[in-house]
C-alpha cells in the first residue's frame, strides 16, 4: 500500500558542482605474491589524488571484486566523503567495471585511471590546457610516450599532414620516460631516439604530444554519450580497451594527445620508496577551477572510415611512416629506430 505522494516525483536533478569525473576500478583479491603491494599502491595513488584534485572532482571507485581488508578502506574513505561513490561488484573485468563509472552520471570530463597511478600537481591544468588549445583533443594523457604515435592517431595525421605544426620536439622529461619503462618490467622500452625527441602538434600557446597511453587518461565526456558497446567479454585485454576507449575518440572525429611534459606516474605492484618521497612533497589543490569545452561537430561515418580504415592502413604501415618520420624532421637512422 502507498500512501501520500513522493516528494521526489517529477523533480529534476539540482545543478551538480562537479564537472570532473575520475573513475578507478580497483581488483585487490588478496594480498600475497603479485598483489602483496597492492594495498599500499592503492593508498598512495589514491593519497596523490586526493591532494592534487580540485574541489569540482566527483571521484568513483568501482570496487572489481577486492578481499575485505580493501573493500574497509574504500568504505572508510566513502564515510569520511573524500570518495564520492564506490561501487560494488565481484570481477567483472576492467572494462566492465569502468562503463559501470561511467552509467548513471553526465561530466564535461572523465578520467579514467589504473589504481597504481601517483598523480603530480597540476595534473589537471596541464590536461586542461590541451583541451583548451586543441578543440579536436578527446582524451589527454598526462604521461606522454614516444612510442604512441601509432595507435589511433592517423586522423592526426590527416588533418595535418601538410602542416609545420606537426614536427618533432625535443623530449621535455627523459627521465620520466625512463621511470615509465621499468614500471612496466621493460628499462629497455625506450631506445635513445625515443628519449631525444617525440612528435607534437603545437599552436601559438602550446604544444601536445602525438597519441596517448590506456594508463591515465581524461576523456571529453560527450564521446561516451552514444557509446554501443556496453559489455566486453575480456576481464583484462583482449580488443575491450580499442572498442570502449580508443575507436569512441576517433570515430567522433578528436584526437588521442599527450601532455609535453609529465604529470603522472605508473608504479606497478611493488612499492618503492621514492613513490613516499612523491606524495609527500605535494600540495593540496584547494582550488575550484574550472573549464570550458568547445563543441566540435561529429565526424561523418564516411570521414572515420576514409580517415581510420584507408588512410590510417597506408600511413601506419612502417615503411611508409618511416619516411613521414624524416620528412617531419627524423634522420633516416633516428626514423629507422623510432619504429623498431
Amino acid at each position: 500500500m502507498r500512501i501520500g505522494f513522493n516528494p521526489n516525483k517529477n523533480q529534476e536533478n539540482a545543478s551538480v558542482i562537479y564537472y570532473h569525473q575520475i573513475i578507478i576500478p580497483v581488483y585487490i583479491p588478496n594480498q600475497n605474491d603479485y598483489f602483496k603491494d597492492s594495498l599500499a599502491i592503492l593508498k598512495l595513488c589514491l593519497n596523490s589524488l586526493f591532494r592534487t584534485s580540485h574541489k569540482k572532482t566527483f571521484i568513483t571507485i568501482v570496487n572489481n571484486g577486492s578481499c575485505q581488508e580493501v573493500t574497509n578502506y574504500l568504505h572508510e574513505l566513502y564515510l569520511e566523503n573524500k570518495i564520492h561513490e564506490v561501487l560494488e561488484t565481484n570481477n567483472i573485468g576492467k572494462l566492465n567495471a569502468i562503463l559501470k563509472g561511467i552509467v548513471g552520471h553526465k561530466f564535461r570530463l572523465i578520467t579514467i585511471t589504473d589504481s597504481d597511478v601517483l598523480f603530480l600537481d597540476d595534473w589537471q591544468k596541464a590536461s586542461y590546457s590541451i583541451f583548451e588549445n586543441f578543440p579536436k583533443a578527446g582524451v589527454v594523457c598526462p604521461t606522454p610516450s614516444s612510442r604512441s604515435l601509432r595507435t589511433y592517431t592517423s586522423n592526426i595525421y590527416w588533418d595535418s599532414f601538410f602542416s609545420k605544426t606537426l614536427a618533432f620536439s625535443k623530449v621535455k622529461n627523459p627521465l620520466a620516460l625512463k621511470k615509465f619503462a621499468v614500471s612496466v618490467g621493460n628499462p629497455d622500452f625506450y631506445n635513445e631516439t625515443h628519449l631525444e625527441s617525440y612528435l607534437t602538434v603545437s599552436n601559438k600557446n602550446e604544444k601536445a604530444v602525438v597519441g596517448a597511453g590506456h594508463f591515465v587518461g581524461t576523456y571529453r565526456g560527450d564521446i561516451f554519450n552514444s557509446l554501443k558497446v556496453k559489455y566486453s567479454n575480456y576481464k583484462l585485454g583482449g580488443n575491450s580497451e580499442n572498442e570502449i576507449l580508443d575507436i569512441p575518440v576517433v570515430k567522433k572525429g578528436f584526437w588521442r594527445l599527450s601532455t609535453e611534459d609529465n604529470y603522472t606516474y605508473h608504479m606497478g605492484n611493488v612499492v618503492e620508496d621514492w613513490m613516499y618521497d612523491e606524495v609527500s612533497k605535494l600540495g593540496q589543490n584547494n582550488s575550484e577551477v574550472d573549464i570550458s569545452i568547445k563543441p566540435v561537430q561529429d565526424n561523418s561515418k564516411w570521414l572515420f572510415i576514409i580517415k581510420t580504415r584507408f588512410f590510417g592502413k597506408f600511413i601506419l604501415n612502417k615503411k611508409i611512416m618511416k619516411y613521414f618520420l624524416i620528412w617531419k624532421g627524423l634522420s633516416k637512422e633516428e626514423a629507422s629506430n623510432y619504429l623498431i
